[in-house]
């Protein structure tokens, strides 16, 4: 399953990441790396973004973003 299928108060753990140069290196500054766990803090009405919480840190994705991570529920 990927990160963009879950829903907000959901937990998970990382369980691949599919991202190339750019995103990848901003995904792993972040903290968001293989074995990582995160919960789904909110999504947007229209489905467009994502704020996800990765131990300290609040993320925001977009679901395109979100589509290349792989996770599963914790």
């Amino acid at each position: 399953m990927t990160l963009s299928e879950m829903n907000a108060g959901e937990n998970a753990i990382v369980t691949l990441i599919e991202a190339d140069g750019e995103l990848k290196q901003r995904l792993f500054s972040f903290g968001l790396r293989k074995g990582s766990q995160l919960k789904i803090k909110a999504t947007s009405i229209a489905k467009s973004t994502m704020e996800i919480e990765v131990g300290s840190t609040l993320l925001a994705l977009r679901f395109e973003e979100a589509k290349h991570i792989g996770v599963q529920r914790a």
